[in-house]
């Protein structure tokens, strides 16, 4: 068992998370909370719930639902709540304190963890229980807790003998530490190999709110001056369907490409393949013959097979439009270019754009306008949770939030009862990690009287301030994909915590957010939100009717990428 009689040190401040919730909903007191707070309450969250947790393994009781699999969902109350708040905070609003208190962490969570999976006392009280599962006469949910608690622990090597037990430990705890240095490389990585230029005539064919972005940027970086083009998660930068130089395309797609391969102090070349070889190590110990095997073990898929059988399916259709959309492309540059060239991937999405252009007579300098984030946020999202669910929302001013762009909103059930809080953070910022995702900082359960809180994160390009911020069709599809997400937390009503919100398996979790996104381009939702950020018109019927039909246009290469 791991111990801490480390005495805490001094706080400037009350830890406010060793004080009960005073917020509504359990919302973290970001106001309150100092760097210095998060090592001394991760370790006496650790300390506490392995007190608990022996307790409960040295019982001289006979195991029982209640004082086996209950107790242990009723234990780590803080240290649950500390990693939500400590691991979601590392994720928006990163800082070098975060940061070295998560590279120290992650290997004494990991073999705190660890301690608890590999306790033979207490997995021989779930196990007897496992065995007798049918005539307990537990609920349906009950006697899902219990069977997942079981799989849990013998997934995590419970059975097997101290020597392999032991390698098990050594191999996770690495394992920790190398995923922290890796996505903290990551986003190290996408600041550092941004791409600079030095003349705005470079830019030609960005907005130009993108231009004075780009410039307020750099200047942000001390280049007065010139330009930065920021990157994102995806291979393919936005930016490059509407670059009309050529040179500045590669340029940019090379500068993604290349991330965490530069030979720099944020390369992950020997990270990655130092966790592949433990993966694999670890994937024998436990039976499996690799890692994909392991992983998907746990997932809906089941087997390495069924995914090899629906790629097998999928595959050969989406390669064959994508070559036939590659020859439709390459026949664009023929006829338009002076000096045509062979079509290289970061010709890609610029000659799309162009060819969607004239097929459908749509330009996404045409759209924009009309997706303006409050709207496409409150009279498309919130209004279709609203039309299928019966939710409502009213933003509050009076809760602290961990960055001045954060906003907050209560949400309400179709009866008006007070339900969760939804957070929206959607600009990007060199302290927030790439992409878009729904994270939660408290969930719901009838156990624990828990509430959710969830909030949705995006990386949209921040305006100028004083201008709107007008999103591109793929901002506004995942601004609905990710309330997919929320929604999922938000009407989570289960009675253990162990299941709330989005704890399921991770191949099912995008469920919800897939069909969520398709209501972005339903007519009813589309007609309500799509309105011109200075006139208030509504979208055009007839550029409306262009834009569903351009709905599967670039679909091969879309799948394939």
């Amino acid at each position: 068992m791991l111990q801490s009689d480390d005495p805490e040190p001094a706080q400037t401040a009350p830890n406010p998370f060793f004080e009960a919730d005073a917020l509504p909903y359990g919302m973290p007191p970001f106001d309150r909370i100092d760097d210095d707070h998060f090592r001394p309450a991760i370790e006496r969250g650790m300390v506490e719930q392995l007190r608990e947790v022996t307790t409960i393994a040295g019982s001289d009781e006979p195991p029982t639902f209640i004082n086996t699999i209950i107790a242990i969902e009723r234990s780590a109350a803080l240290l649950n709540r500390l990693n939500r708040v400590f691991g979601n905070l590392n994720s928006v609003d990163s800082n070098p304190a975060r940061r070295a208190i998560q590279r120290e962490m992650s290997p004494r969570l990991a073999a705190h963890r660890d301690a608890i999976l590999l306790d033979r006392r207490l997995f021989d009280r779930i196990e007897a229980l496992y065995e007798q599962r049918d005539t307990l006469e537990l609920d349906v949910e009950s006697l899902r807790l219990l069977e997942r608690y079981h799989h849990d622990f013998v997934r995590a090597g419970a059975r097997l003998n101290e020597s392999k037990q032991q390698r098990l430990r050594e191999i996770n705890a690495e394992l920790a530490d190398l995923t922290t240095h890796f996505s903290q490389n990551v986003l190290a990585e996408v600041n550092d190999a941004a791409l600079i230029l030095d003349d705005e005539e470079e830019l030609r064919g960005l907005s130009a709110g993108s231009i004075r972005a780009a410039a307020s940027e750099a200047r942000e970086r001390d280049l007065d001056g010139k330009y930065v083009l920021t990157l994102q998660n995806f291979s393919n930068p936005p930016q490059l369907a509407h670059l009309h130089d050529r040179s500045v395309r590669e340029r940019l797609m090379a500068a993604s490409l290349g991330r965490g391969t530069r030979g720099n102090d944020f390369d992950n070349r020997k990270i990655v393949a130092r966790t592949f070889r433990l993966r694999a190590e670890r994937a024998g110990l436990l039976g499996y013959d690799n890692h994909a095997q392991f992983v998907l073990a746990d997932q809906t898929a089941q087997t390495v097979d069924a995914i090899k059988d629906l790629h097998g399916h999928l595959a050969p259709a989406a390669v064959a439009n994508a070559r036939r959309e590659a020859a439709e492309l390459q026949a664009l540059i023929d006829e338009t270019e002076t000096e045509p060239f062979e079509l290289a991937a970061w010709d890609w999405q610029y000659y799309a754009e162009r060819l969607r252009q004239r097929r459908f007579d749509i330009d996404d300098a045409q759209i924009r306008p009309y997706f303006e984030l409050d709207s496409v946020l409150v009279n498309g999202v919130f209004h279709a949770a609203e039309r299928l669910y019966g939710l409502s929302f009213e933003e509050r001013h009076d809760l602290p939030t961990y960055h001045p762009d954060v906003r907050v909103f209560e949400v309400f059930d179709r009866d008006g009862e007070p339900l969760a809080l939804f957070l929206g953070d959607f600009y990007a910022r060199p302290a927030k990690r790439g992409g878009a995702w729904m994270n939660a900082y408290s969930v719901q359960s009838e156990l624990l009287g828990g509430r959710p809180v969830v909030g949705n994160h995006q990386n949209i390009p921040k305006p100028p301030t004083g201008e709107p911020t007008l999103m591109t069709r793929s901002e506004v599809t995942t601004m609905f994909h990710e309330f997919g997400h929320a929604l999922h937390g938000l009407l989570s009503n289960v009675t253990y915590p162990r299941f709330a919100a989005t704890a399921v398996p991770r191949d099912f979790v995008e469920y919800p957010s897939q069909v969520n996104e398709m209501w972005a381009l339903w007519p009813e939702v589309l007609a309500n939100y799509a309105r011109h950020h200075e006139t208030g018109e509504r979208l055009p019927r007839e550029l409306l009717e262009r834009v569903l039909a351009s709905q599967q246009f670039n679909e091969g290469f879309r799948t394939t990428e």
